[in-house]
């Protein structure tokens, strides 16, 4: 959304809100700070989805718009869509048409549900407009605009800055989980993160999830070579990523800003929606298996950079392309009222 207020016309008006699924200061209130995004009009303080959904549908009455825009594929961004849908309100979808074609994760549920809801979707990827379009979207109501979040990251990259309470090491490399098929049963936590931290011949810096978190409680104590970390504000995970010899990961957004980064990503899942990371980008799909890891580290030491390019329109003007289509709309919808 950062990217989109950026560029935002002023004779446009808007209310930004924040539904409350992340309310902690560590994974809410210093990315509105370093973002430099305005404060929200409204807090709705709801975290499950059946509450995000009944305290939108009261900010909506009680503040009639002509158009909603939601983002991504969270527990938000679903429950957001239905409240707006059920009250007629009509619906853009930023980030819409990605596909892994992996229904246990409630990630692709929620793309799927939001796109068939929405009047309007943004695309970042070519992939994403033809799953669109096999689901019966319209052509006219798709506009492949490119990448917002690699706007913020190319925007913000000069201002990245070295975690002022980690002591980092020469080379690392850096992890991220929190996909439930990864981080909710202990064992397979524990097997995963055991293997990686005794087949890396570097620390492996490991910022954890709130999720996460909960789960590594249960654990049995882990290789010192494994670095746990408090989560990272914006600024600091873009510092360590740019500087990582490589990254493990289950998150779809970091796959994408390690292509831009040219950093080698090694993703632990099966499938990916943003298949132009690995058909493109520095992206590898490893699979959930423990046993990958080792083979997989070992080709990234003796040979660490595949050949890479940047996808089309992830060039930092997709939140201006963006803006310029809803300003088209919302002109379309006042004009029809």
């Amino acid at each position: 959304m950062a990217a989109l207020l950026r560029v935002w016309p002023p004779e446009m008006p808007y209310r930004l809100v924040h539904t409350g699924q992340h309310s902690s200061p560590d994974m809410s209130g210093v990315f509105f700070e370093q973002l430099g995004l305005p404060m929200p009009d409204t807090f709705l303080g709801a975290r499950s989805a059946k509450g995000i959904q009944r305290a939108f549908e009261r900010e909506l009455r009680t503040h009639p718009c002509s158009l909603v825009v939601v983002t991504g594929d969270v527990t938000s961004t679903v429950a957001c869509a239905r409240a707006a849908c059920r009250l007629g309100v009509p619906l853009a979808h930023v980030e819409a048409g990605l596909r892994c074609g992996d229904l246990r994760m409630p990630e692709e549920r929620n793309r799927i549900c939001v796109d068939r809801l929405s009047d309007w979707l943004f695309t970042t990827l070519p992939s994403a407009g033809r799953h669109l379009m096999h689901m019966g979207k319209r052509a006219d109501q798709i506009f492949f605009t490119g990448n917002p979040m690699i706007d913020s990251l190319l925007h913000f990259l000069p201002r990245a800055r070295r975690p002022s309470a980690v002591a980092l090491p020469g080379a690392y490399l850096l992890l991220t989980l929190h996909r439930p098929h990864n981080v909710d049963a202990p064992r397979r936590l524990f097997a995963l993160l055991d293997t990686l931290a005794r087949c890396s011949p570097v620390p492996v810096l490991f910022p954890v999830h709130p999720r996460t978190g909960a789960v590594l409680r249960e654990l049995p104590a882990l290789p010192e070579r494994l670095r746990l970390l408090p989560p990272q504000p914006y600024l600091e995970f873009l510092y360590l990523l740019r500087h990582a010899r490589g990254v493990l990961t289950d998150s779809g957004g970091v796959s994408e800003e390690a292509t831009v980064l040219n950093v080698p990503c090694l993703s632990l899942r099966a499938s990916t929606e943003r298949p132009e990371t690995v058909t493109q980008g520095t992206n590898v799909l490893l699979g959930t298996s423990p046993a990958a890891i080792p083979s997989a580290l070992d080709r990234l030491f003796r040979d660490p950079r595949k050949a890479a390019a940047v996808p089309e329109r992830w060039d930092g003007r997709a939140g201006a392309r963006i803006v310029r289509v809803l300003g088209r709309i919302h002109d379309h919808i006042h004009r029809n009222k």
